[in-house]
């Protein structure tokens, strides 16, 4: 079924499909962090290996995400995302089984690898689907991702009171994390019945999958995921903590949080409208600005951070939405766009994974938020200099020219 064929029913089910997708991308990782100390109670995990449960997925997503392209071409795009979301609502499940600890990390590690597979293909199903309306379903696609997710975060508790102190944690796991998957599953299989011949690529030489490593382009997009992604992550895991150190209590801590998250919904629905006209290969490098006024607000008037988060989380969304169009626009066909995908969302969970290290780290070395804030200013303008060079107009595996 080629994009000529398709009727307006089928093109509105394929945007639900996509929608419900992006839908189930987050809540299976967003809904933990509020429940770690019910887990460590139940289980008895200390605070140090409770945070290795949450460097599992971010782990997977780097080490599985150069094999997706492998898996599409073998099998069909369509195919593996299907497949993908099935192995998360199995993930899952695992994750939830009463008994022994090893089903929690067991679950965890088939809902990274899931993950890792669904985050790099949605790209390049957009870029194969929606040709002309990139920016558009990437904007919708970043901000429900990011929306469910912080809704996720914000039931799991409440949820978690349906069990006692042994069951109530895995139900709201359960709940938060699969109550959408089989809608998402049915939606998508329908959406894309045919596509499975019609759009399984081609054996080919190996390009796609070892060049891209060697391409620059692919590596400015990588550099430019890699840094809007170690910047929200630090915002994620140390905001709260900033917040209190300042004498805010750890409710309204939450608050700036939740804050935070709620705004990088709002970003990306900004990414298409300035996508316009020639001032389109300048907004991955002007994106990141607005991050840097918020950061140094932080830093000059750190009482005001209610009000400083909301350009940092603007852009953080923002940023998110860019990253996931350049994977997009930077590729001539989906099988291209799925090899920079791969490459660029590997390089920059590593990234996002070192990230929040080092921000604590300065912290505790200095034993001053400041200097771990500049830390996070100096990562923003990087960000926005790698994104000079990425919104210029080149793409993946293009020849480049000799020189006379």
């Amino acid at each position: 079924m080629t994009t000529q064929r398709r009727t307006s029913t089928d093109i509105i089910l394929l945007v639900v499909a996509v929608c419900l997708v992006a839908a189930n991308m987050r809540p299976t990782i967003t809904a933990v962090g509020p429940l770690l100390e019910q887990i460590g109670t139940d289980t008895g995990l200390t605070v140090a290996t409770l945070g290795l449960l949450a460097a599992v997925p971010l782990t997977a997503w780097a080490l599985v995400s150069p094999f997706a392209l492998r898996l599409s071409r073998r099998f069909g795009m369509s195919r593996v995302v299907l497949a993908s979301l099935a192995l998360l609502l199995v993930g899952t499940l695992v994750r939830s089984l009463p008994g022994p600890v090893a089903s929690l990390w067991i679950g965890t590690a088939l809902i990274g690898v899931a993950l890792a597979i669904a985050n790099v293909l949605m790209p390049a199903v957009v870029k194969r689907d929606f040709p002309a309306r990139v920016p558009v379903m990437m904007g919708l696609y970043t901000a429900l991702l990011g929306g469910v997710g912080a809704i996720a975060s914000g039931v799991a508790v409440p949820l978690s009171a349906l069990g006692d102190e042994s069951t109530g944690w895995r139900i709201a796991l359960l709940v938060s994390g699969a109550a959408l998957l089989p809608f998402a599953m049915a939606a998508w299989a329908l959406a894309t019945r045919g596509h499975h011949a019609a759009h399984l690529a081609a054996p080919g030489d190996g390009l796609s999958r070892r060049g891209i490593w060697t391409d620059p382009v692919a590596w400015l997009v990588a550099a430019y995921m890699g840094l809007q992604a170690a910047t929200f992550y630090m915002m994620l895991t140390w905001l709260a903590s900033i917040s209190m150190s300042i004498g805010r209590s750890e409710l309204v801590a939450g608050f700036d949080v939740m804050t935070y998250q709620l705004l990088t919904i709002a970003g990306p629905f900004v990414v298409p409208v300035l996508l316009r006209g020639r001032a389109r290969r300048f907004v991955p490098a002007m994106l990141p600005v607005l991050g840097v006024v918020g950061v140094l607000g932080l830093l000059i008037a750190p009482a005001g951070i209610a009000f400083w988060v909301l350009p940092v989380g603007l852009a953080s969304g923002a940023s998110l939405s860019m990253s996931l169009t350049l994977m997009a626009e930077r590729a001539r066909d989906h099988d291209s766009s799925a090899a920079l995908s791969g490459m660029a969302q590997s390089v920059g969970y590593i990234v996002a994974a070192v990230g929040p290290v080092v921000f604590g780290w300065v912290h505790t070395v200095t034993g001053s938020w400041s200097w771990s804030l500049a830390l996070l200013a100096l990562t923003l303008v990087a960000q926005s200099a790698t994104g000079i060079f990425a919104g210029r107009e080149r793409y993946v595996f293009d020849a480049r020219p000799l020189r006379t």
